[in-house]
């Protein structure tokens, strides 16, 4: 019992920490330095204060403490999300896997909470009921991407006619004039489609050219551009805030800028920045 509730006070500021490493720039050493307090203070009190000696103490006041922080951390994990709970509401179209991943986790943790909060008024398993639940449906979110990702690359390979060197090297010079007059990639609007109708050519033939002769997604091939814009942003403007220059390089939310940005560089944008 000692070391389950000890291991509660964790939850909530695993969750606020985990979404603002996602979402935005997140100062490690604060983070790492924050749990390693509480640990050391859980740790303390549960010496002083042993459950055993104290049921009393740790199933009053403890719990009901535990509850509060924890609630309180969700409600911060929530505010850093708040423009995915916007999307949500207003057009759940427009939300990623990325952010649905989000919203599941903090869900998640939400409805763990809630199970525990009325253990006392219903039983004590329904925290285990609602871990196990949240658990599936981060497992079938993770296995629906897997999916995904699989059923990308079977349609790699449906491309039977190669595209001839000539042509390959055509598309190539089109896009680079395209790019560098117009920067039509800092759109966020910008589809396959619309990008073909700017080349003149097929959606086709474009789709076929990035996937098969630069071995990208179409997602992947733009947002590439748009970081390079970040990173030159970053560099020369010092009047845009962070979020300014995802939204100028053609992100339409902060926490897919953060995440593209994190994996095409190895580091956030403010470290970017910085060095």
């Amino acid at each position: 019992m000692q070391i389950g509730l000890s291991a509660c006070f964790l939850i909530g500021p695993l969750l606020y920490f985990y979404v603002r490493s996602i979402l935005q720039n997140l100062n490690y050493s604060f983070a790492k330095y924050s749990l390693i307090l509480i640990v050391v203070i859980i740790s303390v009190f549960g010496v002083l204060f042993p459950y055993k000696e104290n049921p009393a103490l740790w199933r009053g006041i403890i719990y009901y403490f535990i509850n509060i922080q924890w609630f309180i951390f969700i409600v911060l994990s929530i505010y850093e999300s708040r423009q995915i709970f916007k999307k949500l509401v207003k057009n759940r179209n427009q939300i990623s896997y990325h952010e649905t991943w989000i919203l599941s986790v903090i869900i998640g943790v939400f409805a763990i909470w809630l199970s525990y909060t009325l253990a006392k008024y219903t039983s004590y398993i329904s925290g285990s009921l609602a871990f196990s639940f949240s658990f599936y449906i981060s497992f079938l979110l993770l296995y629906y991407v897997k999916n995904k990702i699989l059923i990308s690359s079977n349609n790699k390979e449906k491309y039977i006619n190669k595209i001839e060197e000539k042509v390959v090297t055509e598309i190539q010079e089109q896009i680079n004039t395209l790019f560098e007059t117009r920067k039509i990639y800092t759109n966020p609007e910008l589809t396959l489609s619309i990008l073909a109708k700017e080349l003149n050519i097929r959606p086709q033939l474009l789709s076929q050219f990035i996937n098969d002769n630069l071995n990208k997604s179409f997602t992947q091939f733009i947002n590439e551009y748009r970081i390079d814009e970040a990173k030159r942003l970053l560099k020369e403007s010092t009047q845009f805030k962070i979020d300014a220059v995802g939204f100028e390089s053609g992100f339409n939310s902060t926490s897919t800028f953060y995440s593209s940005f994190k994996k095409i560089t190895g580091t956030t944008p403010s470290n970017y920045q910085k060095s």
